[in-house]
């Protein structure tokens, strides 16, 4: 038997008796108990886990796990997660009342990928794919309004979209949405996506 990781807690009453509880430093992170040979790509164990994430945020702010992360027991789970500890514990005693919104925005202009046939080497496609990511924007003004809703992270994932992780109160989380809506009617030729609450992803590293 193996656990499917979700994500990193405070306190080990935030996530029973939703999912399992598992020591890690002075955390816990909780996780879904599936046999050895169970596929993690199944569609069924998918679903379960989305159900459970939702309802742990409902409970109390984590810190989300990559998905696929999987282990046997409290001691393996420590000796790969024990030097994430001190700075999960930070962010999350940081940000107890906070949780994540994700807005996805198509580019202005979409880039090109580079045909991997052009380059001499991995490297140089590498760096190329990268510049054309990061070429990928929006309207100034559209990314500035953006910017506007709350502490933010924007994100090039690639020559088509970005994405912004916005850093939420629970309590403003309709306040958000509301200027989600706002924001398709000053900006109709814009399409994008606002979702969430969310785990903390974007906000779990530490940044200066």
């Amino acid at each position: 038997m193996k656990s499917v990781v979700i994500g990193a807690h405070l306190r080990r009453d935030d996530i029973e008796p939703f999912a399992t509880a598992i020591a890690c430093g002075d955390l816990w992170l909780s996780g879904l108990g599936v046999d050895d040979d169970q596929p993690l790509g199944d569609r069924e164990l998918l679903l379960r886990v989305a159900r459970t994430r939702q309802q742990l945020l409902e409970r109390a702010t984590f810190i989300a796990i990559r998905y696929g992360f999987a282990v046997h027991n409290a001691s393996e789970a420590e000796a790969k997660c024990l030097q994430h500890v001190a700075r999960w514990r930070r962010v999350l005693e940081a940000n107890a009342g906070n949780v994540e919104m994700t807005l996805k925005v198509a580019a202005a202009e979409a880039k090109p990928r580079p045909d991997r046939h052009d380059f001499a080497n991995g490297a140089d496609y590498l760096r190329a794919l990268h510049d054309a990511a990061q070429a990928a924007d929006v309207d100034p003004r559209f990314r500035d309004a953006v910017s506007d809703l709350a502490e933010h992270r924007w994100t090039h994932r690639d020559g088509r979209s970005l994405e912004c992780a916005l850093l939420v109160a629970r309590a403003g989380v309709a306040r958000v949405r509301e200027r989600g809506e706002q924001l398709k009617r000053d900006f109709p030729d814009i399409p994008f996506l606002l979702s969430g609450p969310w785990p903390l992803e974007a906000f779990a590293d530490e940044h200066e």
